[in-house]
């Protein structure tokens, strides 16, 4: 049962890539809503998730928070670290941004909907009606996930094979993770955890990257409109899943 609701978010996860593929003619207002989408899925979602999983504290701070900001700053460090080595090597960068960054984020985003996939086993496992609850949020939120996951890899300059490639990796991450639990399952600490680390990294891309290039060409109210857009639709698949 676990596996074939994973094809779902299979499903949704091509749609969301798909349609990010198609609306390349209004790439601000892709732009904006991914970011708006990346925004609400850290805040609304993975955030209150990695603070009610991981618990412990460090020096009176969550874990789960001192995580998060190791994940801001390693994302910054990989980024930097990418582009200082390809301007050292004479290669080219699209506007200033190495592709290696997208495709590492793209990585990123797929071990993420791995994790969902995981997700959905391991409340199978808990009963039918929490696996139903989780898999609804996964799915809904997997649009999001093929959206971002096309968006990033292409805004770093990667060809369209490539972008593609990442997004199929990422649609069938959530069932072979789904599979996984039929082996084995992650300490819900170590989850936590992983989903703090995970918030930080993706927080970075959307306020570094993916909203300032949104409004560099055109900063309209249409393209904040859709950065809105993008935060409430988070904000209501988490209350329609919760």
């Amino acid at each position: 049962m676990a596996v074939f609701v994973a094809l779902g978010a299979f499903l949704m996860t091509l749609a969301g890539g798909w349609t990010a593929l198609r609306v390349t003619d209004r790439r601000h207002l892709v732009l904006g809503l991914a970011g708006g989408l990346m925004l609400g899925v850290v805040g609304l979602d993975l955030m209150p998730e990695a603070l009610d999983a991981a618990g412990t504290e460090v020096f009176g701070v969550p874990a789960a928070l001192l995580l998060f900001v190791a994940g801001f700053l390693l994302a910054h460090m990989v980024e930097r670290l990418l582009a200082v080595r390809q301007a050292a090597h004479g290669a080219e960068e699209s506007d200033g941004r190495a592709p290696q960054v997208g495709l590492t984020a793209a990585a990123a985003m797929v071990g993420h909907s791995a994790m969902d996939g995981v997700a959905i086993g391991a409340a199978f496992q808990v009963g039918g009606g929490m696996g139903a609850a989780v898999a609804l949020a996964v799915v809904a939120h997997d649009f999001a996930d093929g959206f971002n996951t096309y968006t990033i890899t292409s805004l770093y300059g990667n060809a369209r094979r490539r972008a593609l490639t990442m997004l199929f990796a990422d649609a069938a991450a959530p069932v072979l993770g789904a599979a996984s639990t039929l082996l084995f399952t992650i300490p819900e600490q170590l989850l936590g955890g992983y989903l703090g680390l995970f918030g930080g990294a993706l927080l970075y891309l959307a306020a570094a990257e993916i909203l300032p290039e949104a409004h560099h060409d055109h900063p309209a109210r249409s393209t904040l409109l859709c950065t809105i857009a993008g935060v409430a639709f988070i904000w209501l698949v988490v209350g329609v899943a919760g």
